[in-house]
């Protein structure tokens, strides 16, 4: 199971973390991305981090968002910065094994997903 929490009301060019805790297992092996959804659009690819640490950033928040992970307590966090309207949306965190490069970024291929979080940027 995915918790996604951290999200909120936050000013254009502000910083949020996002957390995802997982339960049920070891996390250690998993691929983890944050995917969002805005208002009325479809649900976008994020940021990922695979179990070896590597990492795949949309170019809409590459060098303003990082993602990373602590295997020993479970967590991936998004480090969110230099917050826009345009990353108001409600994200989610998605885990699985076995995805290969080409798909990190289909939603289509996490079979766990967090309920999650809405975040809201206001000028």
């Amino acid at each position: 199971q995915l918790q996604a929490s951290g999200g909120g009301l936050v000013q254009a060019g502000g910083s949020l973390r996002l957390s995802c805790a997982a339960s049920g297992g070891s996390f250690s092996r998993y691929t983890v991305g944050w995917f969002r959804q805005a208002p009325g659009e479809e649900r976008t690819f994020v940021a990922v981090i695979r179990y070896n640490q590597h990492t795949y950033y949309a170019d809409s928040v590459k060098g303003r968002f990082t993602i990373s992970r602590d295997n020993a307590k479970n967590m991936v966090y998004l480090q969110m910065s230099a917050l826009k309207l345009e990353d108001t949306a409600v994200y989610y965190c998605a885990a699985d094994r076995g995805i290969i490069l080409s798909a990190l970024t289909d939603d289509g291929q996490y079979d766990y997903w967090g309920q999650g979080t809405l975040v809201t940027v206001s000028s």
